[in-house]
């Protein structure tokens, strides 16, 4: 202690919404949109259109399903209040304090209005994780013993288990099965493409409604949480409240499309299926296999011989 205060040292941070590995997945994707975005020109007709839409579409689901695993908006809230800094300190504060949610931990931000308050810089994101190789009581005892701002302390406190509010088993467990419905949907989305490479189309597109399914039921996996209740996160009179966000929408976004893309290819499975052929390249092989069986050489000499 320092003159009955906990020091402040520095420490690593976490990104709120964007992490290394959310990057490294976004990287991952853009090569193969590249790769494929070089080799495209190589594709004559129409049917340059109808790949680029295809594979597009296709990494577009791939990329989204991968990287929400990692990002941290779940659920995100922002609050504007007064606040005590330190512990054992009088001294108030007028910050920013923000809750971001993820499937593997959250994210407590704290900023100060303005940033220089009180001969210091306030300015602070901090990560708690509860993911299986993670011990979130242990996180927390760190942030104790490095002296955090009383404020990030206060909110990671209502996510411990040894908090009466419960949250950190309702958060872990929902989130928990929301991550691995994901990977289900992952894995579906594999096999859809490699049906659709292969003249099964009908079964690619029940397999992107399976995609879209699993995307959907992580989604009512996290929603659960919500059906519990919640411990109010309060500064003074200033609630903190949170509300879905933009990992949460842009799943359920592609999980819709995934339903949409599914429906249209089985519907025009069997009200229309010269136009599927024609839209997944299968209808120009089949006439230029036509054309080479109808073609014929003749030999002029034996045409004579024959008159």
């Amino acid at each position: 202690l320092f003159d009955g205060v906990y020091p402040f040292y520095l420490q690593q941070r976490k990104v709120a919404v964007f992490d290394v590995s959310t990057i490294i997945v976004i990287v991952v994707f853009l090569t193969f949109t590249c790769s494929f975005l070089l080799i495209i020109p190589g594709i004559r007709g129409r049917a340059r259109l109808y790949w680029t839409l295809r594979v597009l579409l296709s990494l577009l689901v791939g990329v989204v399903i991968v990287a929400v695993q990692f990002t941290g908006d779940w659920e995100t809230g922002w609050v504007k209040t007064n606040t005590s800094y330190k512990s054992f300190s009088r001294a108030l504060v007028n910050a920013d304090i923000g809750l971001h949610v993820g499937l593997a931990g959250v994210n407590i931000t704290l900023m100060g209005n303005p940033v220089n308050q009180v001969n210091e810089t306030i300015d602070y994101n901090e990560h708690f994780a509860w993911s299986f190789d993670a011990d979130y009581d242990h996180s927390y005892s760190e942030g104790l013993e490095r002296g955090l701002p009383s404020p990030i302390l206060y909110v990671a406190e209502k996510f411990t288990t040894q908090n009466p509010c419960s949250m950190n088993k309702q958060y872990r467990i929902s989130s928990h099965y929301a991550s691995a419905t994901l990977w289900v949907a992952f894995c579906t989305w594999l096999i859809s493409n490699m049906l659709f490479s292969m003249p099964v189309l009908v079964y690619g597109g029940y397999m992107l409604l399976v995609t879209g399914a699993f995307m959907i039921f992580s989604l009512l996996s996290f929603s659960t949480v919500r059906n519990s209740l919640m411990c109010p996160i309060q500064f003074g009179t200033a609630t903190l409240h949170i509300g879905y966000g933009g990992s949460f929408w842009l799943t359920l976004a592609i999980g819709l499309l995934c339903f949409v893309a599914g429906i249209t290819v089985v519907a025009l499975h069997y009200f229309n299926l010269d136009l599927l052929k024609t839209f997944f390249d299968l209808r120009e092989d089949k006439a230029g296999e036509y054309q080479e069986m109808t073609e014929v050489y003749v030999n002029p000499c034996f045409v004579n011989k024959g008159q």
